[in-house]
């Protein structure tokens, strides 16, 4: 069994990868962002002020069909921040989220212990939230939190139609809609409408700036104007006014164009590789039919039987097939998460399916 420092090695001694975009090192990455800074007359911003920050935040508010918006260094900061306005406003400490959020599940209850609000799940956590969720309700929300996609149920997204009957029942309750849209970019090519019209009817938007846009870090909040307003002094109050955010920004602004080109192609790669993982014996993708590029995979195999294998293709075949996998809620099946980036828009099914078959066939032998 390899270390998790050995594994680490192994991953970045392969020659292809299956999840994610290929990441350049600091070095690389470093120099592409000085040769952008050069080309583009780039200046630093100051403390949150800059045509840098600037730009990058009006670029963005007009993606979102949004009045205004404000760059934010995180999204656990953004996502705070909105909920705490909207608390205020709406005059109400509880606010509705899925079972599933981050804000819930990843985030060590930060929304109770620094503003002591209330979260109250909505809906089912195997689905997205829908507009009959809403009618049980016994008591007003600060708002309700909508994910697009679903990281922790496979991307999963409602239909169109649902989710503008899920718009129309909460301005209908009186309910401010906020979007976690942290992988928002991956939506357009399954619904097939501009980020405007998905972000219609939602009245603040999270965006991140590192997943799927490829920044070092870094997030959106949008708005319109009063709200982004009241986020610029929430952000100096939770210490997000740094003397000077451009790694940040030059990252994510010299990627943005190319990475949300590349979405539609990303999609279309996902769709035929999951038809080709649901013919092998022993694997299943949720959703069967994914709706963005990225996907859980099902494996009838333990956790620890799988990485020895992805372990073995990795060494023999300079090929790294799936990140992590963990245990599923199927007795006896484990699950990974798989992100199509560029490193498997460069394999075909030709060279990749079978790896998985031979993963599949290795752990029924041990």
């Amino acid at each position: 069994m390899l270390s998790v420092d050995d594994r680490r090695r192994l991953r970045r001694s392969c020659v292809h990868q299956v999840h994610g975009f290929i990441e350049p090192t600091p070095a690389a990455l470093f120099r592409r962002m000085s040769d952008w800074c050069e080309e583009n007359d780039v200046e630093h911003d100051l403390y949150g002020e800059g045509d840098l920050i600037g730009h990058l935040e009006q670029k963005i508010a007009g993606l979102l069909g949004k009045p205004a918006a404000v760059f934010m260094p995180s999204g656990t900061m953004a996502q705070l921040v909105a909920v705490r306005i909207w608390a205020e406003r709406q005059q109400t400490v509880r606010f509705g989220l899925h079972a599933t959020s981050h804000l819930e599940n990843h985030e060590e209850q930060a929304y109770q212990a620094l503003f002591r609000l209330q979260g109250v799940k909505i809906g089912q956590d195997v689905r997205p939230i829908v507009a009959d969720d809403l009618a049980t309700l016994a008591e007003p929300l600060a708002c309700l939190l909508v994910e697009l996609p679903m990281r922790e149920i496979g991307g999963r997204l409602p239909e169109w139609e649902e989710l503008q009957s899920l718009k129309s029942a909460a301005r209908v309750r009186g309910i401010p809609l906020h979007m976690d849209g942290a992988r928002l970019w991956e939506c357009r090519a399954f619904y097939d409408r501009s980020y405007a019209e998905i972000a219609d009817g939602f009245d603040s938007v999270y965006v991140s700036l590192y997943k799927g846009i490829g920044g070092i870090a870094g997030a959106v909040l949008a708005g319109s104007d009063d709200f982004i307003a009241a986020a610029k002094l929430w952000r100096q109050r939770m210490g997000g006014r740094l003397v000077t955010q451009s790694p940040m920004l030059i990252s994510a602004a010299m990627n943005l164009d190319a990475r949300l080109d590349m979405m539609g192609a990303l999609y279309a790669r996902t769709l035929s590789f999951a038809e080709g993982l649901n013919r092998i014996e022993g694997i299943r993708t949720l959703p069967r039919i994914p709706q963005v590029n990225m996907l859980h995979v099902l494996f009838d195999a333990s956790v620890d039987a799988l990485h020895a294998q992805r372990d073995a293709i990795a060494s023999a075949d300079g090929c790294w097939i799936f990140q992590r996998a963990r245990e599923s809620r199927v007795p006896g099946w484990s699950v990974a998460e798989i992100y199509v980036g560029d490193g498997l828009l460069s394999l075909n099914d030709e060279q990749i399916l079978p790896m998985f078959e031979r993963l599949m066939s290795a752990v029924r032998r041990s």
